[in-house]
Formats: structure tokens, C-alpha cells, sequence
């Protein structure tokens, strides 16, 4: 169940696995690209366990584990354009959907994602909701990525609205843990969602 507190001024949405189930598309697009670029193989639990990791701490554990040095910008290039590819018909998250078109319009909308910005940007006008948002943060906007609150806070800074007033829906461990280090209440949309395709 959803719940908006009433002195809520803004709400801030992650994107993948809360927007919209890109999650299965980067499973697809980063074992292609460490296939091909790095020359390993990845299995599909060893990502699962790492949801939510934005992409240089995702390589940084792929290095670690494997004890390798990978070519990351040539691996993120490749990644990110293998999920712009398949992007269309992606899954949106229809409780949260629903938040978000029950509020546009009441109180300010933003989304601040450990995504890059082509990514999110492609997510969101394939699910017909590009326009609704006023304000688009991504991993190229901070220097730290979630769980740290920096892309929380430039989101709030962005929006004009004082982070205690800010509702976050999230459906990782470290994006809850970003929210509520910025100051925000943070609904966790893991138990309510129901993933169908955009029409």
C-alpha cells in the first residue's frame, strides 16, 4: 500500500525496477557486453545480487570477483546501447504509475536514477511519461552514486522543495538507504509491484 504523507511538497522516483523492469534488459545487455568486450561470463544470480549498483560499482565488483581490469567505458557503451535497442515495449510498474499520473500537476515530479540519462530518458518516453516530470537526475549529474544521498538532494535542490518534504520510491537496498540519508521519507515499491506492458 501507498501512502502520501500530507505535508508532502514533491515526489521523487528511481527509475529501473520502480518506473519500469529494465532490470531483465541490463541482465541481457551486461553479460552480452562482458562477453564480448571483457571476454568472461557472468551468470545471471551474480547480477541479481547486485540490483541497484550503479555501473562503475557493478564493474568495480565484476573486477574484484574476477580478478580482472575491464575496458569500462567501451563495456558501459555497449551496454547501455544494447538496453536503448530492446527498450521499446518495455514493463512499467502500474502502482507506480498510477502515483505518478494521481499526482502530476498536484505537487512537482522528478526522477533520480543511477542511470544514464539516455537510458532513463529513452525508459520513460517509451512508457509515455517523459513530459510529466519537471525535473531528470542521472549518475552523470553527482560525483557519488546511491547509496549515498547526493542525487537525492540535487533532485530536492532542482525541484525547489526542502527534502523533508520529499517522498522517494525506490525498490533497491541502496537507493531506500540514499533517500532516507537525504532526509526523505522513502516508500519501498518491492511489495506492490505488478509489471505490465505500456500500452
Amino acid at each position: 500500500m501507498i501512502s502520501i504523507p500530507a505535508d508532502t511538497e514533491a515526489l521523487i522516483f528511481d527509475c529501473d525496477g520502480t518506473l519500469v523492469d529494465t532490470l531483465p534488459l541490463y541482465l541481457r545487455a551486461w553479460q552480452a557486453a562482458l562477453r564480448e568486450v571483457g571476454g568472461i561470463e557472468v551468470d545471471a544470480a551474480w547480477f541479481r545480487e547486485r540490483g541497484g549498483y550503479a555501473e562503475q560499482m557493478l564493474l568495480a565488483d565484476v573486477e574484484k570477483s574476477f580478478g580482472i581490469t575491464l575496458n569500462r567505458p567501451a563495456i558501459i557503451a555497449a551496454t547501455r546501447r544494447r538496453v536503448r535497442e530492446t527498450i521499446e515495449g518495455v514493463r512499467c510498474n502500474v502502482p507506480v504509475i498510477t502515483v505518478v499520473r494521481e499526482w502530476a500537476g498536484r505537487v512537482p515530479l522528478a526522477v533520480a536514477s543511477s542511470g544514464s540519462r539516455e537510458v532513463v530518458e529513452a525508459s520513460l518516453a517509451a512508457i509515455g511519461l517523459l513530459d510529466v516530470f519537471s525535473v531528470i537526475v542521472t549518475i552523470e549529474d553527482v560525483e557519488h552514486p546511491k547509496p549515498a544521498p547526493d542525487i537525492y538532494l540535487l533532485a530536492a535542490r532542482k525541484l525547489g522543495v526542502d527534502p523533508a518534504h520529499c517522498v522517494v520510491f525506490e525498490d533497491s537496498h541502496e537507493g531506500l538507504k540514499a533517500a532516507r540519508a537525504a532526509g526523505m521519507t522513502a516508500e519501498d515499491v518491492r511489495p506492490c509491484s505488478e509489471f505490465r506492458v505500456a500500452s
